[in-house]
């Protein structure tokens, strides 16, 4: 080998001798230099064969090029053992790919694999919530609602229930459930969230009307579909989860914006001025049910108290006819004393007391001004003093009243009951 020739140690050992410059007595202006000049530059070659000749003195005598070549062959396997250690973050799993095929699953931490071309590792995050646009695109570096953004029509244009076109912007919120199923079942995880995303959009927009789109609708949007996204997510084994569907916009196109605008301003009035009619409707109909009910209470109060009436008459009258079947000269009796207290009930009546026309001293006189008012009012001409007495007497007509004189006048009482 190049480093056993022969030669001196880089310090000027061995039988060329001296410094690195030449000969040992340059110091003492040994003999003169070619052409008579200076000290010659170094030589390269003898500085490198002094060099190995010093590293020859330090290795131990037994040490070859066998040797050599097992350390450094040895140093090599130890280095590429030691590659296969890895380290997996707290919000990561690693996966493990033995010929690139997967082997096994790791969790955070210090792990180890047998080195490469073996086995290699991904490390996909499975705690990071990833966000998929759609209909538009943020500014690089913004996330927030507000922020510059870039619209795609192609994207956000869908077709209602009612066929309308409605502008649309949502995004999806996902996170990585399964590593192994994200990593190897589908490929470009990310493009394929983003299709089935906007697919299953078109297919819950395209079967509600775009006004409950617009106003009420949103939630029931949304929800229906994140179920619909997810499910289909699940048939292709992707091993991701969607954690929210978020409406940015729901706008009709910019054109025609302003006269749907107007649309919906109308069909609110409309809506509103049913409201007010259906509050009427709801305040009258009840009054007048209750005034019917009321009015059909009192007609069938009446038709009870008409037909109970008329049920005691008659049973009074058949009481009537059997007890005058037995008796009649008392049922007569008593029918006629009833019949004249009831004509003579509200009548006006004078009763003269015979007791008063003996000589006593008192004078009696006819209250002319009291009869006169009560004949002005029936209109009927007094033929004469009529006195009574509660045994039924009557006394004789002397003429005309204005000319009759009465011998006594007894206070009024109260009329006599017929049954006296």
């Amino acid at each position: 080998m190049f480093w056993q020739s022969q030669g001196g140690g880089p310090w000027g050992i061995g039988p060329r001798g001296g410094g690195p410059w030449g000969g040992g007595n340059r110091g003492n202006g040994g003999g003169p230099s070619p052409r008579g000049r200076g000290p010659q530059p170094p030589d390269f070659e003898e500085l490198l064969r002094r060099g190995q000749d010093r590293f020859r003195s330090v290795l131990p005598g037994n040490f070859n090029t066998r040797t050599w070549g097992a350390v450094v062959a040895l140093a090599i396997v130890v280095l590429w053992l030691l590659s296969g250690f890895y380290t997996v973050a707290a919000d990561e799993v690693g996966v493990v790919l033995r010929f690139g095929a997967y082997n096994r699953t790791t969790q955070p931490g210090l792990n180890y694999h047998l080195p490469g071309p073996i086995e290699t590792v991904l490390r996909p995050s499975v705690t990071r919530v990833n966000r998929t646009e759609i209909g538009y695109r943020s500014a690089e570096g913004t996330a927030t609602r507000g922020a510059a953004t870039r619209q795609l029509p192609e994207e956000a244009l869908m077709l209602t229930g009612d066929e309308n076109i409605v502008d649309i912007n949502f995004t999806v919120f996902w996170v990585i459930k399964d590593a192994k199923a994200y990593l190897f079942n589908i490929r470009a995880p990310e493009a394929t969230v983003k299709s089935v995303a906007e697919s299953a959009m078109r297919e819950v927009i395209g079967e509600t009307p775009i006004a409950q789109a617009l106003s009420e609708g949103r939630g029931k949007i949304e929800t229906d579909t994140h179920g619909l996204l997810q499910g289909i997510l699940n048939s292709y084994g992707a091993g991701i989860e969607v954690t929210q569907v978020q409406l940015l916009k729901v706008d009709p196109p910019g054109p025609v914006i302003d006269a749907f605008r107007d649309v919906q301003r109308a069909l609110a009035d409309r809506e509103k001025l049913r409201n007010q009619a259906e509050a009427y409707r709801n305040d009258i109909v009840p009054k007048a049910r209750g005034a019917a009910a009321a009015i059909k209470q009192e007609a069938e109060a009446y038709r009870q108290e008409i037909i109970a009436r008329s049920q005691g008459d008659a049973d009074r009258f058949t009481s009537v006819y059997h007890a005058f079947k037995a008796a009649q000269d008392v049922t007569l009796q008593r029918l006629y004393l009833e019949t004249m207290e009831e004509v003579l009930k509200n009548s006006n009546k004078v009763i003269i007391d015979k007791s008063a026309q003996g000589g006593s001293g008192v004078l009696p006189y006819l209250p002319l001004p009291a009869l006169g008012g009560a004949i002005g009012t029936t209109s009927a001409p007094v033929q004469g003093n009529t006195s009574g007495s509660a045994s039924g007497g009557s006394a004789p007509t002397n003429g005309p009243a204005q000319s009759s004189t009465l011998q006594s006048v007894a206070p009024a009482v109260p009329p006599l009951r017929g049954r006296q």
